[in-house]
């Protein structure tokens, strides 16, 4: 969703222009898919005028994802039954640390920090730029992490994570 929201205000948040380089573009799509799609896109742009996200920032509802998660995140570290998450957590936890003492905002949670830096990841190889060692070795911890946080997290909207 991030990126969704670089692509919106890539094109100025201009409903003429996202339909011009985002939605008229997908051949794959149907008409009344390609409908469908532009909506989606101008009920995003509205709610990021109505969040004042325009510019920079996030919309609520992807904030209320990592907070969904990083409550996840806690109730499983916490827990006795979930031992793989947690040396997953503790083998990422060095390169969170660093990322974290770069990081400007020190109040943004540790996953925020995490989806950060495989977004950041993705920008990179996107510019076609060289990304280090040292990177593609944190890329490969927290990519760890959050795919076992996904499968808890599906797991977890099953009502099955918890079950004994």
């Amino acid at each position: 969703m991030w990126q969704v929201e670089d692509m919106l205000r890539a094109n100025h948040c201009q409903m003429d222009e996202v339909k011009q380089t985002l939605v008229n573009t997908r051949t794959d799509l149907t008409d009344q898919q390609r409908q469908h799609l532009a909506q989606w896109y101008a009920d995003l742009i509205d709610m990021m005028h109505q969040e004042g996200v325009v510019e920079k920032g996030h919309l609520q509802i992807n904030k209320n994802v990592i907070t969904w998660l990083t409550d996840l995140h806690l109730q499983l570290l916490r827990s006795p039954k979930f031992p793989y998450y947690g040396a997953a957590y503790f083998k990422a936890l060095p390169f969170i640390v660093e990322l974290r003492a770069k990081n400007a905002n020190k109040e943004v949670p540790e996953l925020e920090t995490c989806f950060e830096a495989l977004y950041g990841i993705l920008l990179l190889k996107i510019q076609k730029k060289t990304v280090s060692t040292d990177t593609q070795q944190a890329q490969a911890a927290i990519s760890a992490l959050l795919s076992m946080l996904a499968q808890y997290y599906i797991a977890d909207k099953q009502g099955t994570l918890f079950d004994d």
